[in-house]
């Protein structure tokens, strides 16, 4: 991802906070959800415009209480162990962040995916995904139990 999103120009800042959410929501999925994981990233007229995290889990639980809540009216406790990270997420990505339902491509079963639009040169976002078919790099992840 690190390299595509140079490739369109996108400014090192942008890459890093990219970056950050989607170790951010590789470590959610793996655990709080099911393998297998997925990384998916759209790209749209070579610009990479969409990245999300499946897992094997299709249920969303509560992640779209947190997604969905505007910017800023949720406190982040700093020292709190556990439950910042959908919020980070939501706050790198400036809201534009959306799990939905989905098949994983490995294995044809129900999923879901967390999602977020990637800055780009422009600084323009896509409010929500592309359509699948537009998935044009996929990276399994392997995570060791």
């Amino acid at each position: 991802m690190r390299e595509a999103l140079r490739a369109a120009g996108v400014p090192g800042e942008d890459v890093h906070d990219a970056e950050t959410i989607v170790a951010e929501l590789a470590a959610n999925g793996e655990r709080h959800a099911r393998p297998p994981y997925e990384v998916r990233l759209f790209v749209v007229d070579g610009v990479p415009v969409w990245c999300e995290v499946v897992d094997g889990d299709p249920d969303p639980g509560w992640i779209p209480a947190l997604l969905d809540r505007p910017r800023g009216q949720t406190t982040l406790d700093l020292f709190a162990e556990r439950g910042r990270g959908l919020i980070m997420v939501r706050e790198l990505s400036q809201g534009y962040c959306r799990v939905c339902p989905t098949t994983v491509f490995t294995t044809g079963a129900s999923g879901k995916a967390v999602g977020f639009a990637l800055p780009t040169r422009s600084g323009e976002r896509l409010a929500v995904p592309p359509p699948p078919h537009l998935a044009r790099r996929t990276v399994r992840l392997r995570l060791n139990p």
